[in-house]
């Protein structure tokens, strides 16, 4: 195989993980012997819709963020700060997390866009606080986390609210662990692809993100089982950097269903998005055009 062919096709995502941990600029790096291809100049080319990325608790974080994006030229960010996993998901705990999301979109107005989270647990306060969130200029909702299965009922009244909202909801997948069947040490209310499809089909209407198809799930499972809900999208974030996940998402669910994310992974999630074979348009629609769409239903697109 051909040097350059080699290199563009199989080891972005690699050159990413030696970036990433470097911390130096990905145009400082070129392959040896190849000095007619810049790595630099296919991600410029690219508009950019980060449809998972999170805040933390430090003063730095925020900042941090923003210095990956601007060196992969990520134009917008979709933030949020979920909750503790194995935590009560009070609603001081959730309002804490808004709150610091909220703070780094008034740090950052033009490239965060927040997006709230709640726990329907507690039913009143989650439905005040989304109507707090969005007056204050957040998006959709989610990352929700596992306090709740996406298909209990005490989210309908949410997932109501948001297909009124023409909104999106981010929902967070088992990671790691679980694979076809649930692995014991997730949480017991993890969403699993069933539940995600169990949810899409009482409410058609509604619109579901499906968090981190690059997360280490079992990835080919899950474009199989969500294969028949086309209101159930994908963000292909995540550090697992097998190859052919886009492609296999692009073969099961299409290329109006798939979201660009990183979830905080950035070279990763902007090299396999390159390394993956995808056409021109496709490039472009996963990486902005799909999520922006998704804005647009509710006035809230970037353009």
């Amino acid at each position: 195989m051909n040097r350059r062919k080699f290199i563009k096709n199989t080891t972005y995502s690699g050159t990413g993980l030696f970036i990433s941990n470097q911390l130096i600029p990905v145009s400082e790096q070129k392959p040896k012997g190849d000095e007619s291809y810049d790595i630099m100049k296919e991600v410029k080319k690219y508009r950019k819709i980060d449809a998972h990325a999170h805040v933390y608790f430090t003063d730095e974080s925020p900042g941090i963020q923003i210095d990956f994006a601007d060196r992969l030229h990520i134009d917008k960010l979709m933030i949020s700060r979920a909750m503790a996993p194995h935590s009560k998901g009070t609603p001081e705990e959730f309002k804490k997390c808004n709150d610091l999301v909220l703070k780094s979109m008034n740090q950052y107005p033009d490239r965060f866009i927040g997006m709230p989270v709640v726990n329907p647990v507690y039913a009143k306060e989650s439905l005040e606080e989304i109507d707090r969130c969005l007056d204050l200029g957040m998006v959709g909702i989610g990352e929700l986390y596992n306090h709740i299965k996406i298909n209990d009922p005490l989210y309908y009244p949410i997932i109501e609210k948001y297909i009124d909202l023409k909104m999106i909801i981010h929902m967070h997948s088992a990671i790691g662990y679980s694979r076809v069947k649930l692995n014991s040490r997730e949480p017991k209310n993890i969403s699993l692809p069933e539940d995600f499809v169990d949810i899409a089909m009482r409410y058609p209407e509604a619109m579901f993100q499906f968090a981190h198809l690059g997360g280490g799930i079992d990835w080919e499972y899950a474009c199989k089982t969500i294969q028949n809900c086309p209101n159930i999208y994908v963000d292909v974030s995540g550090s697992n950097n097998e190859s052919k996940i886009i492609e296999f998402a692009l073969e099961y669910l299409g290329e109006d269903r798939i979201f660009f994310g990183c979830d905080n992974s950035f070279y990763q999630g902007v090299g396999h998005m390159l390394s993956a074979k995808l056409t021109d348009k496709q490039r472009r629609k996963i990486f902005f055009d799909n999520y922006n769409n998704i804005l647009k239903k509710s006035g809230n697109h970037v353009d």
